[in-house]
């Protein structure tokens, strides 16, 4: 009988697909990196999460996250449909087990933005993965950024910059991240991570081909 996490081989599956974890705290700009590595890279795939955060007008369901409520999110982590999830300031993300094998089968590069914590959980199932994270400058221009967002209270900033610190500290500690990148000019904090994952991907397609 078939695991219900498993799925059935395709014809066309190649097994060349490549997982990338791209980690950095809050205001360091990742997602812009990532998006960009996304559409630099061809047959790269983003990893839509679920979370049980609020749908905001700037969401689009399916396309910036998969919105659930609290008891389908909990269906979904009981019968382990999540490589990682995490509660986030009271609300959860996890990452779509199934699909993202699915991806990797097909030969694609697959993208997953999540914490330090996420990363270790994905890693500990998933030890190829290749692990990116994103750093700021300094701590200096962190907090300026996350000043320059205008988004939050003084109290919610300093919680996040506190946040990014322990984050940052973790990230250096453990043996996640194959290459930590600083984002100080973003162009060019874009082209190494572009670089980066590319030429890694072209290694490991060159040892299986």
């Amino acid at each position: 009988m078939d695991h219900p996490h498993e799925r059935h081989r395709l014809a066309t599956d190649t097994d060349d697909g490549m997982i990338v974890i791209f980690s950095g705290p809050s205001g360091v700009g990742k997602t812009t990196i990532t998006r960009a590595v996304e559409r630099s890279i061809p047959g790269a795939v983003f990893s839509i999460s679920a979370t049980t955060r609020p749908l905001t007008p700037a969401d689009v369901d399916g396309v910036d996250y998969h919105f659930v409520s609290e008891e389908q999110f909990q269906e979904m982590a009981d019968r382990g449909d999540f490589l990682e999830w995490v509660n986030l300031f009271g609300k959860k993300y996890g990452t779509p087990r199934l699909w993202v094998n699915e991806q990797i089968a097909r030969g694609r590069l697959v993208i997953l933005e999540i914490d330090v914590v996420g990363a270790l959980k994905v890693k500990a199932q998933l030890p190829d993965a290749f692990g990116v994270f994103i750093l700021p400058p300094s701590e200096e221009v962190l907090l300026e950024r996350l000043r320059a967002r205008k988004r939050e209270d003084e109290a919610v900033i300093q919680r996040r910059f506190a946040e990014a610190r322990r984050e940052i500290a973790q990230a250096h500690a453990g043996a996640i991240y194959d290459r930590f990148i600083v984002n100080d000019v973003l162009d060019r904090a874009i082209d190494e991570a572009v670089s980066s994952v590319s030429g890694e991907l072209a290694r490991r397609r060159a040892g299986v081909r």
